[in-house]
């Protein structure tokens, strides 16, 4: 298998440092990343080591959900559990590549649909659009926006 991943290795020594530097929101929340990692490993039929790409769907999404319980929060007027949320929702952040603007992710629709002929299908080219722009903005935005930006491309 070779080396682990340069990433899990990188959370672990942030999350020591976060400890000793008495950290609650840093430490707490590496703590449950490393734990939805060491979950994803052993999930499947076999257990196996995450590649960085794997760990940074599981930051991706784990992000999202802190997003997420950040609008629920702020939505039922608990700020300080809203808040929480986002300073978690920050931590993850760091360890994920740029996020892309909403700008970005309209342009590299445009060029897929261009790639891929897609714009004489209309809704039925939405797969072989996700199909290219996926790979490409892996990690760097919301799959769920990518989507909808496809779809108002193709309408």
């Amino acid at each position: 298998m070779g080396h682990m991943s340069e990433l899990k290795d990188r959370l672990r020594a942030d999350l020591t440092t976060a400890i000793k530097a008495r950290d609650e929101v840093t430490s707490s929340t590496l703590r449950m990343v490393l734990t939805s990692v060491t979950n994803a490993e052993v999930s499947g039929k076999e257990a196996r080591e995450l590649t960085d790409e794997d760990i940074l769907t599981v930051l991706g999404s784990e992000g999202k959900k802190r997003r997420e319980a950040a609008e629920a929060f702020d939505a039922a007027g608990r700020a300080a559990q809203a808040d929480k949320e986002r300073a978690e929702a920050a931590v993850i952040a760091g360890y994920l590549p740029e996020q892309l603007s909403a700008e970005d992710i309209a342009a590299l629709v445009a060029d897929a649909i261009a790639q891929s002929g897609a714009a004489e299908l209309g809704p039925r080219g939405i797969g072989a659009v996700m199909g290219i722009v996926s790979p490409q903005v892996k990690g760097r935005a919301d799959g769920g926006v990518v989507a909808a930006e496809v779809r108002r491309q193709l309408a």
